[in-house]
């Protein structure tokens, strides 16, 4: 037992000691996504106020690929100090468990949880040259397509959402994987795809410019982004239709106690700023905030809520 107490006692200094000089270097933040992501977009905003809060470069790294499991391992396998943060998302850590027969990671156990960041909300689009103008019209497009018609997904949400919508609306629609979503509008408005739900980050330059037409948001009610468009349930009659994605900082299991409130404490001063909410406003993300243990119980609860999404949209495992 004095041993124990010995070498717990003796971790917990070590602990603090590495808290009192962090951080020392630069500091990255892994993305499952690759650039022009809304994971990405955020990502880049916190790194630069984060850089000059804690007096060290913050560099964002993004590693794209295989619905965000390169990047997660990566993350799971760095040293618990401090230097190596993850900014992720639902995929990652609600989704994947379910869309993947086996994982290299566990989203509870491999990870400390930090702070919540944001939300994302998720609009249904086609590209604008098409006579499509509401879900209805995309919906009997597609079933007379003759098979032909498909949407496009770079990562969990919009996968599920388009699963969901095509098998319960009957559609026939088939389900196209990109590594990420800015490639899912390149093929949005080349023609390859009819229609997506992207994260409005990606979907609100091309609204305005008029290339993609927005139909309806994936959410269960209104985004304050886009009050003029209605939801899925709204348009379909699909009670309980709701997908909106979420973004939060982690950092490897053990990460210390001090770096983890310091790091917490840090974001939530951030994600509070007037400044820096108006310009997550302006590309479409909504601000979230939490405390570690809010964070802990958020990822457990969206676990069941991710499951029984993928269970309804029937996607077997890969």
């Amino acid at each position: 037992m004095k041993r124990l107490l010995f070498l717990f006692g003796a971790a917990f200094a070590v602990s603090c000691a590495l808290a009192q000089t962090w951080p020392s270097k630069p500091i990255q933040i892994v993305i499952p996504f690759g650039p022009g992501a809304a994971s990405d977009m955020v990502s880049r905003r916190l790194a630069d106020k984060l850089q000059a809060s804690l007096g060290q470069p913050v560099i964002v790294i993004n590693k794209a690929g295989a619905s965000g499991q390169i990047a997660a391992e990566q993350v799971v396998k760095a040293v618990p100090d401090g230097y190596t943060l993850f900014l992720t998302s639902n995929t990652t850590h609600s989704a994947n468990p379910f869309l993947y027969k086996k994982l290299a990671y566990d989203p509870v156990k491999d990870f400390t949880p930090i702070a919540r960041v944001c939300d994302f909300p998720f609009v249904l689009v086609v590209d604008s040259k098409l006579p499509i103008k509401s879900v209805k019209e995309l919906i009997a497009y597609s079933r007379n397509s003759g098979g032909k018609s498909s949407y496009g997904f770079g990562n969990s949400t919009g996968q599920i959402a388009g699963a969901a919508l095509s098998r319960l609306m009957q559609m026939d629609a088939a389900g196209v994987p990109y590594k990420s979503v800015p490639q899912v509008l390149t093929d949005l408005l080349g023609g390859q795809i009819q229609f997506a739900f992207l994260d409005m980050a990606n979907a609100f330059p091309q609204m305005q410019a008029g290339k993609l037409r927005a139909l309806a948001v994936s959410s269960e009610t209104r985004s304050a982004l886009t009050p003029g468009l209605p939801t899925i349930a709204e348009e379909t009659g699909l009670r309980g239709f709701d997908l909106t994605a979420w973004g939060a900082v982690f950092g490897p299991a053990g990460l210390p106690k001090p770096i983890v409130d310091r790091l917490s404490s840090e974001i939530a001063r951030i994600v509070t700023e007037p400044e820096f909410r108006e310009k997550m406003q302006q590309i479409g993300v909504e601000i979230q905030s939490s405390t570690p243990e809010q964070l802990r119980q958020f990822v457990s609860q969206q676990l069941l809520v991710w499951g029984a999404k993928v269970k309804d949209a029937q996607i077997q495992p890969e």
